[in-house]
């Protein structure tokens, strides 16, 4: 659609890579706040995605960014289920989805796939099918010497394993 898109991220090896397939067009940039802050000037829309498993997603987004940020510009905080990781996000619902802060509309939904539950269970089943599979094939037993998959059963024959 002509968008010049960035994604931020921790990888210093994708630095500067071009994606291809489905992230087609979009450049990838090394997180840091001078990094972020730099987007943040240019930017019409700002999704700040940051998951921080089993604690409060930092915020990466400040208030000083926001405030640089064009008046009209949009921000999604799809971490918000977390605290939010745009500084000035507060929770809201999809009666009232959006508010204005400095200018910037914040859209800040929680459980947003909720909104679109068919579309996010289709997504779910898809990345889950192939751990059903690995179930069915080699029952629970099997599955519980593979690493990868251990790590993530929290409880066996009724006890907790974690």
């Amino acid at each position: 659609m002509g968008a010049n898109v960035f994604q931020a991220g921790l990888d210093k090896a994708r630095i500067g890579i071009q994606e291809s397939g489905e992230l087609q067009g979009v450049e990838y940039f090394y997180s840091t706040v001078a990094a972020i802050a730099e987007k943040c000037l240019k930017a019409d829309l700002v999704i700040g995605a940051v998951l921080n498993k089993g604690a409060r997603a930092p915020h990466v987004v400040s208030e000083a960014m926001i405030r640089t940020m064009r008046k009209g510009s949009v921000v999604v905080d799809v971490s918000i289920d977390q605290g939010g990781c745009i500084e000035t996000s507060r929770a809201t619902t999809h009666d009232e989805p959006i508010f204005v802060r400095r200018g910037v509309t914040h859209y800040c939904v929680t459980n947003m796939p909720g909104a679109y539950p068919r579309t996010s269970t289709i997504a779910l089943c898809a990345e889950t099918l192939e751990y059903i599979k690995l179930i069915a094939d080699k029952e629970l037993t099997g599955i519980c010497t593979l690493e990868s998959i251990s790590k993530a059963i929290n409880i066996y024959q009724s006890r907790i394993v974690k």
